[in-house]
């Protein structure tokens, strides 16, 4: 990313509320559960938040032959504490899937070996990818995802002077950071599970593409900004999709009663998974 550790902590937060605000109406979108501040022996001091993803029309036709579209929700609990963080994702319906994403920032240009610590085994069974923002490659989950209409190839921010990211900016851009995401997915299901994890592979591959590239394209609406200033933006925003929603909180089976990294840890959610690292 062509953007220091402190400026992505505050575009991450930034783009992550604009994309649930386009995507949230009353009849599909985010819901937000929990957002606190937590302190654990794993990660020390972060936010905590607790959300449920409505996202019928972009559950894959396939998918609705084994449960109606409106039924696979999806609960996602994070532990941020930049620069590290972990999100867990479940959907009741399907018990034993889960989805964990660990995220490690570092300053350096992705070239960094084996950020995450993994072993041997581990490191065996993982594929790297390295997702380049300026990217214009485009498949079925880009379009499932979203996709915006700014060529980062010739965009160029007015506040900052950045851009535009043409071949090999990786190597040439200052400042630059990397966010090392380490996804881990298990749908232990006969038939199917296979397909439903590598259609998840791809769901994410495309949605850290477009995020990632909506945290540059959208550099001159955050740029300068404080943490206090993002908060606030944030607590309006959680209200606001809520408003949204205009739902009554529905009953879900909640993940646990973990509200700290080293609880999520102790639900066995490494067991069997298949394991791929994307470099944003």
């Amino acid at each position: 990313m062509p953007m220091s550790l402190d400026e992505y902590q505050v575009a991450q937060m930034y783009m992550v509320m604009k994309m649930q605000q386009q995507t949230t109406s009353s009849s599909e979108g985010v819901e937000v559960l929990e957002n606190k501040p937590f302190k654990d022996d794993v990660f020390g001091k972060g936010q905590y938040t607790s959300k449920v993803y409505h996202l019928q029309s972009k559950v894959p036709t396939w998918l609705t032959t084994f449960a109606a579209a409106d039924a696979l929700l999806m609960q996602e609990e994070a532990w941020n504490a930049y620069p590290r963080c972990k999100t867990v994702i479940k959907c009741p319906y399907f018990a034993r899937f889960n989805l964990t994403i660990e995220t490690i920032h570092k300053a350096d240009n992705g070239n960094s070996e084996n950020v995450h610590g993994l072993s041997k085994e581990q490191l065996a069974d993982r594929q790297v990818e390295i997702i380049d923002i300026a990217s214009a490659v485009r498949d079925y989950w880009s379009y499932v995802v979203g996709t915006s209409h700014v060529d980062l190839s010739k965009f160029r921010s007015l506040r900052t002077d950045r851009g535009p990211l043409l071949e090999g900016w990786q190597d040439r851009c200052s400042p630059v950071m990397t966010a090392y995401k380490l996804v881990t997915v298990d749908a232990p299901y006969w038939g199917f599970g296979y397909r439903l994890e590598q259609a998840l592979l791809a769901g994410e591959r495309a949605l850290f593409l477009e995020s990632h590239r909506n945290c540059f394209a959208w550099i001159d609406e955050w740029f300068g900004m404080t943490m206090e200033q993002i908060r606030d933006l944030e607590k309006q925003s959680d209200s606001s999709l809520n408003e949204k929603r205009c739902l009554p909180l529905m009953p879900i089976q909640k993940l646990g009663k973990a509200t700290s990294v080293a609880d999520a840890e102790e639900l066995d959610l490494n067991d069997g998974e298949k394991s791929i690292e994307h470099l944003n």
